[in-house]
Order: C-alpha cells, then structure tokens, then sequence
C-alpha cells in the first residue's frame, strides 16, 4: 500500500464529474488499498477517488468510526472504535427523505476549515463491494451526511460550493495559507499528505 497525495480546494480534478468504474480490475483494488491507507493516516471518516487524483467513482468509509459513533455515549466508554475501510464502487443514492438537517462539516480537501451545511436527514444509497456484489442501505445522521459529502466529490462538488460565497473565501484562503506554511519539519505526516511530490 501506498500514501497517496490530497488534492485541495482549487485542483481540477476535484471539480470534474467522475466516471463509473466500468469493471473491477486489480489498479482498482489497488486504489481502493492505497485510499484506505491514506485515509488512515490522514485520520478522516472517508475518502473519494478524485481527493487524491483519480476522477472515478469510488469512495473508501471507516465503517468502524461509523458504527461507534451511531452508539450511545454510554455504550462508547465500553467499546473500541476500530478503524475498518469499506471501498464503496459506483456509488449511488436512491432516496432522499426524512427534511432536512444542519451539521458541521470538515474535509480533507479542505483542511483547517469546517462550516455548517444543510443536507436531507436520511439517504437509501447502493454501491459495488469489490467483488462486485451490489448492497443497499438506507442511513441516517452521520451516514448520511458522510454519503452525500462523498458522493458530492464524485460530481465535482466540495461542501464549501454549499455555503455562502463569503465563506468560501474565507475557505479557500485559509487552504492556501495551510499549503503555503507546510513544513516537513514541523508536521512530517501533513507534508507527506499535502506537500510537494
């Protein structure tokens, strides 16, 4: 597996509308592999292929940080919160239901800024596994919001295109003024992510 580089607010490939993974080859796999490392290190809830410079339709979940997450606060003291990648291929949501809800929302294409977006409460969404066998879910709360911010990179659309211009502004500054004062020194980790190749 290897760490692969974030795209941030700004690049092409994260404003264009990516293509169906037409069958699932091993460069497939291999993405899917390289995602969930990536993801991993970077330390976010999932992750779409055109983040890291590859416009297909495939996405990569912690399942894990999901399922603790949806439990009690109570419940959580007691169980460990595993990370556990789910590649989700050709994503898609059916359903959109239940109004509509306002949550905070951060991105790894846009790092050191979150905001508040409103989205559609429940989502039945499908996809691919990697063995191509189709699954369908219906999701609530941090699900779906996870699903639709996801499936949104697919389509070339960032959560920040779901604020107020101001506030986008404000977004896109503040990115490139993290990319700007990126150190190796400082925060080996982050260089490796967002640095220069």
């Amino acid at each position: 597996m290897s760490l692969l580089k974030l795209q941030v607010a700004g690049a092409a490939v994260l404003k264009k509308k990516a293509a169906p993974v037409p069958e699932i080859t091993p460069a497939i796999r291999a993405l899917a592999d390289d995602m969930a490392e990536t993801l991993n290190v970077a330390h976010g809830l999932a992750l779409a292929a055109p983040q890291v410079g590859e416009p297909v339709r495939l996405v990569v979940v912690d399942r894990g940080y999901l399922e603790w997450e949806a439990l009690s606060e109570e419940e959580r003291k007691k169980v460990r919160c595993d990370y556990r990648p789910e590649p989700l291929v050709n994503p898609e949501i059916l359903k959109r239901e239940g109004g509509e809800e306002e949550l905070e929302e951060g991105c790894l294409s846009v790092p050191g800024y979150r905001a508040v977006v409103r989205r559609p409460r429940i989502v039945t969404y499908r996809w691919q596994n990697l063995d191509g066998k189709m699954h369908e879910k219906r999701a609530e709360g941090l699900e779906a919001v996870c699903i639709q911010h996801e499936l949104d990179h697919l389509d070339g659309v960032l959560f920040i295109d779901r604020i107020s211009r101001l506030k986008r502004n404000l977004a896109l500054g503040k990115v490139r003024k993290f990319v700007e004062e990126l150190d190796p020194e400082d925060d080996e980790t982050e260089y490796r992510l967002y640095g220069k190749s």
